[in-house]
């Protein structure tokens, strides 16, 4: 045993990362071959590195079995048990909010966006609002769950104000936007957050737990693109508002 997973587990993880790798890696041959032809002094530190990412993701998982599923799902529970439930909503506006700020693709993605724009766009106003977006669909996802609200009743209003938000946007933000939602449901969210809600949804026992417990990563990918356009829509009246003062 290695914590609460046994070898066999492990191995089993292990086998499902080289099986995430091993075309990644068969695909770049193909087209170091074919077309790129990088030295090979320089192919072998990549190598190295894809080494270490797959050490990384071995042991992230092994965490998420050990830890991070568990852990959720006690938190779950306990916010089932909650007297006012008007709580839930505050736990889960502070859950979204650490989880976001904590997950390693909504980092790469702002650094990405400052590098493109030149620093117009900082890394800082990216993240922020991210976290944002995420806090507030981690509300209103757990609250929902305890409200028994049908998901369709959030998702698709939620939608139509991306379509009407997106029609006022400007073009760079509408991309950043679109590209923070998926980044947003990274490792973070889909462990963690969604063992949360799954471990509130069971607790409550007043429905099926898959019906109540899923749903939340889609609500988290929507809320990020929300709140990256407003962000760009103040962006923009800051620019309008500098560009008309004397």
């Amino acid at each position: 045993m290695i914590g609460t997973i046994p070898l066999s587990d492990l191995g089993g993880i292990a086998v499902d990362v080289v099986a995430a790798i091993v075309p990644l890696i068969a695909l770049f041959l193909v087209f170091q071959i074919a077309f790129l032809r990088i030295p090979w002094r320089d192919v072998a530190g990549m190598v190295i590195g894809l080494a270490i990412a797959a050490v990384g993701l071995l042991l992230f998982l092994a965490g998420v079995a050990v830890a991070y599923v568990p852990f959720g799902r006690a938190i779950g529970t306990a916010l089932a048990s909650l007297e006012w439930s008007w709580m839930v909503g505050l736990v889960g506006l502070v859950l979204g909010l650490v989880t976001a700020w904590g997950e390693p693709a909504i980092r790469i993605l702002a650094d990405q966006v400052e590098e493109a724009s030149s620093g117009s766009i900082t890394h800082g106003l990216v993240v922020a609002a991210i976290c944002v977006g995420v806090a507030v669909a981690g509300a209103v996802g757990l609250l929902r769950i305890v409200y028994g609200i049908p998901i369709l009743y959030i998702l698709v209003p939620g939608y139509l104000l991306v379509i009407l938000v997106m029609w006022f946007s400007e073009r760079d933000f509408v991309a950043i936007a679109v590209d923070a939602g998926g980044v947003a449901t990274g490792p973070l969210a889909n462990t963690f957050l969604l063992a949360v809600a799954l471990g509130t949804s069971a607790s409550l026992g007043d429905g099926n737990a898959l019906v109540g417990g899923f749903g939340l990563a889609a609500l988290i990918s929507v809320a990020p693109i929300v709140s990256v356009m407003i962000v760009g829509l103040l962006v923009r009246q800051k620019q309008r508002q500098g560009s008309e003062e004397p």
